[in-house]
């Protein structure tokens, strides 16, 4: 009996621990992410995804698969233009599975040509480490401004070519 409540007490005090060390390795996959970005490293930013990675960006046609992302980016890193989100807040879910190997995350982010966004994604873990799955960047719209900006968006749509 008392092994097994030392056991169980061990096994309480790991668990915390073990989950702060992982929210650590997100934090710091998600940090590396935007310093990569701001620096315009290609090679360092495209290693945090995974290879079946998915970015959405702002627009709604953008929806890009890891190799239509990197065709779009790489000219501009390859030129030493990057960009710049600093997180100002960030939140990260573990999916209630044993292996503790999904999480998503949402953050608040501040950018110089934007200003307030919002990434959200998913990360999935393997061999290598924590790995960007999904990542999507919107721009919040605040509610005070939401229905004239919608007709903004509606006029615009409403008036481009169709296909």
């Amino acid at each position: 009996m008392r092994l097994a409540l030392i056991t169980l007490a061990a096994v309480a005090i790991a668990a915390p621990a073990a989950a702060q060390d992982e929210r650590a390795a997100i934090d710091a996959v998600l940090d590396d992410l935007h310093a990569a970005a701001a620096r315009a490293d290609g090679p360092a930013y495209w290693a945090l995804y995974a290879p079946d990675a998915v970015f959405v960006g702002t627009d709604a046609s953008e929806r890009w698969t890891l190799a239509q992302f990197k065709a779009y980016a790489d000219p501009h890193f390859n030129q030493g233009k990057g960009w710049s989100y600093t997180p100002r807040d960030r939140q990260v879910t573990f999916a209630a599975i044993e292996c503790r190997c999904v999480a998503w995350f949402e953050e608040t982010l501040d950018s110089a040509s934007y200003g307030t966004t919002r990434g959200t994604g998913v990360l999935v873990k393997g061999e290598g480490g924590w790995k960007i799955g999904q990542y999507s960047l919107s721009i919040p719209v605040p509610n005070d401004i939401a229905e004239d900006l919608t007709a903004q968006i509606k006029a615009f749509e409403a008036a481009a070519p169709k296909p």
